[in-house]
C-alpha cells in the first residue's frame, strides 16, 4: 500500500458538474438513485454499501457515463451544424433522432460499458458496435444484442478489442467512445467521468442529510474511470473528507504502478477472473485525478475477491467479484493493517451478477 502525494507528469484537465448529467438523466425513465444500504461484514461490524446493482435496468453503475456521453456527443454534433440538441426533449424529438441514426458508436467493452453505449444509441436513435474479447460471457452479448448494437469478438482480451475498435473507428469514421483516456483522446472519455460524478453527488446529500459520513471509502479501479470522478468530486464537494482507498487486482495494478513511476504505465499480468477490473493501462484523467488526491492503494487476489462476492451474495447483493472488488479490500485490509477507531466504511458494489 502506498500514499499517493505529488504528480511528475502534466495536467490533464477535469472539470466535471454533476448537475448537467442528473438534469439529462432524470428526465430517463429508468433514471433513479442507487440505493444506499447497510450490511454486517464478517466481524459484525456495519458498512454502508451504495448498491449500483440495479442503475438504470442495465446493473451496472457505467450506465450512468455511457449513455450520458452518447447524448451530449449527439448533441456536439448537432451544435456544429448550427442546430440545438441540448434538453432530453431536444434528444427525442424526430428531427434529433433521424440526425442521431447517421452516428454510429465504437467501444471496447468487457460487458458493462459496451451496453451502456447501446443503451445510449438505441434510447438516442444512433446505432452501436461494440467490440468484445472471447473472455466475455455470452449472456452479455446477448443483452447488447437485444439493445440492437452489432457485437465483434475481437481477440482474447480487452487490450486486444481495444485495438480493434481504434482500428474500427479509423477505417469506418465511427465515433469511438472510450471510457479510458489517453494522450490525444481525453474528451468522451471526460463526458464518461463525467456521468459517474452522480454517484458522488447522490452520496453527499444522502450523508447531507442524514449527517453520518463515512471514514474510509473504497474504490474498484479498471481503467480507473470511476475511481477518478468519485474521488474528485470527494475531494472538491464533500464537507468531511474520507480516506480513499484505490482497489486494484493483484493482475493489474496499474494505477499503482503509474504512481510509482511518476507518469502512466503499463502493468503486466495474468488474467483476472476481475474482468471489469482487468485493465493493463491506466486512464490518463483518472492517473492525474489520483495523483494528487492522498489515496491508498490496495491489491486483492482473485481469490479474496471470489470470497467477498460470495459474502455479498448472500447478504442480497449478488455480485460479481469485480463488484465486490471494495469490499475485498476492506476484509483484507483489516486482516493484516488493522483499522482506526473511527471506521465507518463505504462500498460501492458496482455491478450485478450476470
Amino acid at each position: 500500500m502506498r500514499t499517493t502525494n505529488q504528480s511528475d507528469s502534466p495536467r490533464v484537465s477535469f472539470s466535471p458538474d454533476p448537475q448537467r448529467p442528473l438534469q439529462l438523466l432524470q428526465a430517463c425513465p429508468f433514471h433513479a438513485p442507487s440505493p444506499l444500504a447497510e450490511i454486517k461484514d464478517p466481524s459484525g461490524r456495519i458498512v454502508l454499501i451504495k448498491d449500483e446493482t440495479t442503475r438504470m435496468g442495465l446493473g451496472s453503475f457505467k450506465a450512468l457515463g455511457g449513455v450520458y456521453a452518447v447524448a451530449v456527443m449527439i448533441g456536439e454534433a448537432m451544435s456544429k451544424l448550427g442546430k440545438n440538441a441540448i434538453t432530453v426533449q431536444e434528444l427525442l424529438a424526430p428531427d434529433t433522432r433521424t440526425f442521431a441514426s447517421s452516428m454510429t458508436f465504437v467501444c471496447a467493452s468487457a460487458g458493462n460499458h459496451g451496453l451502456a453505449v447501446a443503451a445510449g444509441a438505441q434510447i438516442f436513435g444512433a446505432k452501436a458496435r461494440i467490440h468484445l474479447s472471447n473472455k466475455v460471457p455470452p449472456e452479455f452479448i446477448s443483452r447488447l444484442q437485444a439493445k440492437h448494437a452489432e457485437t465483434v469478438i475481437s481477440g482474447n482480451t480487452y487490450e486486444e478489442s481495444l485495438k480493434a475498435a481504434l482500428q474500427d473507428a479509423e477505417n469506418t469514421g465511427a465515433i469511438l467512445l472510450a471510457d479510458g483516456a489517453w494522450p490525444g483522446y481525453t474528451h468522451p472519455p471526460s463526458l464518461v467521468m463525467e456521468g459517474y460524478t452522480v454517484i458522488a453527488e447522490e452520496l453527499r446529500r444522502a450523508f447531507i442529510v442524514n449527517k453520518s459520513w463515512p471514514s474510509d471509502i473504497y474504490l474498484q479501479a479498471g481503467v480507473g474511470s470511476l475511481a477518478g470522478a468519485i474521488t474528485h468530486m470527494i475531494r472538491t464537494t464533500w464537507p468531511v473528507q474520507p480516506r480513499i482507498h484505490i482497489v486494484e487486482p493483484q493482475a493489474a495494478p496499474c494505477l499503482q504502478k503509474s504512481y510509482a513511476a511518476g507518469h502512466p504505465v503499463r502493468a503486466e499480468g495474468p488474467v483476472s477472473n476481475m474482468g471489469r477490473l482487468d485493465c493493463k493501462e491506466p486512464s490518463i484523467i483518472a492517473y492525474e485525478i489520483l495523483a494528487r488526491s492522498g489515496v491508498e492503494f490496495i491489491t486483492i487476489s482473485d481469490h479474496e475477491a471470489s470470497n467477498a462476492a460470495d459474502h455479498l451474495t448472500i447478504n442480497g447483493l449478488p455480485t460479481t467479484p469485480s463488484g465486490a472488488a471494495g469490499y475485498a479490500a476492506m476484509i483484507k485490509q483489516q486482516a493484516t493493517s488493522g483499522i482506526s477507531a473511527d471506521f465507518r466504511p463505504l462500498i460501492i458494489v458496482t455491478e450485478t451478477n450476470i
